[in-house]
This record gives structure tokens, C-alpha cells and sequence, in this order.
């Protein structure tokens, strides 16, 4: 019996690891990006680092923004990209004074705005609620970029063309979203094969392929295009972080570090393509994977009364003003 099991995952393992090699998309994009300036949410770590390491390499002006508001970070990427346009500041998407102190000094204090990387992301739940009285994995994935994005949209639509990217999931059609169960904290799902343990971030990055589409339909006609990508099961902290410690020793050994996942640089490269991709520029209201517009969208994000209620939902969630609406 053990060796049928073993043979079996080993079987698995092989498919995955074929599957992964043949996916895996890296950007063929070489486009300079001297005079252009772009926010990174979550750059100091992952997949964010690398994002901006890729742009920096390229001459934009980079503003990092994360809640570790670190130096040592911004130093360690201008040695290696040799950009000294590179730089960090706070940002606490658990905080909604924090995304409006952010965007404030970003509008007065910055001229352009030509690429937002919505990118920063956590697994599970830290604490009850934020300071805005949300669960954290909500606030964090959906509610704080999709605010922060609404914030920027005045030098985004100034310096267009420009670019919106939001970091999504696979795990979107894995969700169990309804408007019911929208804003409820729901604890893992243990299943025997952990692929998903975590209904709740699923359900927030359907909410961000959700709001992405209606946002694009909003925008045409202004410059900016607004797309949502995959980037890939990735050999970061999120799923350690975020994974129960019995599953997580055998899916870091076997699965996750040895086989599936995609180093940062490799999951970094689906955004970067979409973000600066020359045939991408009109490009609009896609879901990525890979380096590819993905064919297919969960059950919900084909509900197009399902996503306006979810996006409006959110627009009173975050308080927007009139004025800041699209």
C-alpha cells in the first residue's frame, strides 16, 4: 500500500512538474522605461522585489510602497540596478487613514503615475478585524488596492497612456463567493490534498478579478487599461505563512520547493509583461496567465450584475466621495 502511494504521488509530481515547465511564460517585453514612474504595493518582498527589480533595471522611477518601510531593501535594489530612482514608503493597506495619508502625499508630491502594480496579498488571517473593522485577508487583497487605486486615478488618467495591474489567483474559481458570505471571515478548508485551504483568500481574489473587469469598463476611453493576472504558485512566504504545519512540511519537501512552484522571478514575469508589454497597451479588462490573456473566468466574474454589485459594494465599503468615483 505504501509503495501505491508513494508511486502515485511521485506519478503526480512528475505531471506537475511537466505542466509547470511547459506554462511557464517569461515576458519577451523589452520595453525602456526611462521617464516613467510606477508604485509597487509589497515590493520590499517575493514577488513585489522582483517586479521592481525587473522595472528598476529598466529606468523607471519606482516607489515601493509596504508596510515594512524598509531602507535596506531600496539600497540592496539600487546596488544591483544601478537606478537611484528608487524609493520606499508606508503603506498599510489594513488602514484606510493609511491609503489616504499614501495617496495624498503621492498626488501632491509626484508628477506622474504611469504603471499601479496592486500586488501586495496575504493568505490567512493575523488578527479579528483591522482598524476599519474588516477581516484583514479582505481588506488587505480587495478593499485597501481597490481604494488606493481609486485615490491615484487622477494622475493614472493624467499621464496616460497608463496601467493598472491587480494581482489575482488561480484560486478565484475555487471560490464560494456570495453576497452573503462577502465580507465573512471563513477558517480553512482542511482537505486531504491542500490546494485549497483557504476559501476566504479565494474568495477575495475573485473579488479582485470582479472589480478589475467592471473598473476596465469604466475607463475606456481614458488611456488606462486595467487588467488582473495569475502569477503562479511562487516559492515565497505567503503559503508557508499561510499553511497549516502538518500540510505544510510535506507540501514544502515534495510539491511546493522541489517540483510546482515557479521561483519569484519566474512569478514576477506575468505581471511585468502585462504592466509593459508595447501590443499590450490597449489591452483591457483581461485576466493573465503566464504572459497570456487566460480564455476562461470563474462562474461569478461572468456575472456581470454579480461584479457591478460587488464593485459598488465595495465603493461604499471603502467610503468613497462622489468625486472619487469613476
Amino acid at each position: 500500500m505504501l509503495v501505491f502511494i508513494l508511486s502515485a504521488v511521485l506519478l503526480v509530481a512528475f505531471f506537475l512538474f511537466i505542466f509547470n515547465k511547459l506554462t511557464l511564460g517569461i515576458s519577451d517585453s523589452a520595453v525602456c522605461l526611462v521617464g516613467k514612474t510606477a508604485i509597487v504595493t509589497g515590493g520590499n518582498a517575493g514577488i513585489g522585489y522582483h517586479i521592481v527589480r525587473i522595472l528598476a533595471s529598466r529606468g523607471c522611477r519606482i516607489i515601493i510602497a509596504d508596510r515594512d518601510n524598509s531602507d535596506k531593501t531600496r539600497e540592496k535594489l539600487i546596488n544591483e540596478t544601478k537606478n537611484p530612482n528608487i524609493i520606499s514608503k508606508h503603506l498599510d493597506l489594513a488602514s484606510f487613514e493609511s491609503i489616504r495619508k499614501f495617496a495624498e502625499e503621492f498626488n501632491n508630491c509626484e508628477e506622474r503615475l504611469d504603471i499601479l502594480i496592486n500586488n501586495a496579498g496575504v493568505g490567512k488571517s493575523f488578527t479579528d478585524k483591522t482598524v476599519d473593522g474588516f477581516n484583514d485577508v479582505v481588506q488587505i487583497n480587495h478593499l485597501g488596492p481597490f481604494l488606493l487605486t481609486h485615490l491615484l486615478m487622477d494622475k493614472l488618467k493624467k499621464c496616460a497612456p497608463s496601467r493598472i495591474v491587480n494581482t489575482s489567483s488561480s484560486l478565484a474559481f475555487t471560490n464560494n463567493l456570495t453576497k452573503e458570505n462577502f465580507l465573512t471571515h471563513q477558517n480553512f478548508e482542511y482537505w486531504i490534498i491542500p490546494f485549497n485551504m483557504m476559501t476566504n483568500y479565494s474568495n477575495t481574489k475573485l473579488e479582485v478579478l470582479m472589480t478589475s473587469n467592471i473598473m476596465a469598463g469604466k475607463l475606456k476611453g481614458t488611456g488606462v487599461t486595467c487588467n488582473a493576472v495569475h502569477p503562479g504558485i511562487a516559492r515565497t512566504d505567503l503559503i508557508q505563512k499561510s499553511m497549516p504545519t502538518n500540510y505544510f512540511a510535506l507540501w514544502w519537501t515534495i510539491g511546493y520547493n522541489l517540483i510546482t512552484a515557479k521561483n519569484p522571478w519566474e512569478a514576477a514575469q506575468n505581471t511585468v509583461h502585462v504592466a509593459t508589454a508595447h501590443e499590450l497597451e490597449n489591452v483591457t479588462g483581461k485576466y493573465f496567465w503566464d504572459c497570456k490573456v487566460f480564455p476562461f473566468l470563474p462562474k461569478p466574474a461572468q456575472n456581470m450584475e454579480f461584479s457591478r454589485w460587488v464593485y459598488e459594494e465595495s465603493e461604499k465599503l471603502v467610503k468613497l466621495k462622489e468625486s472619487e468615483k469613476l
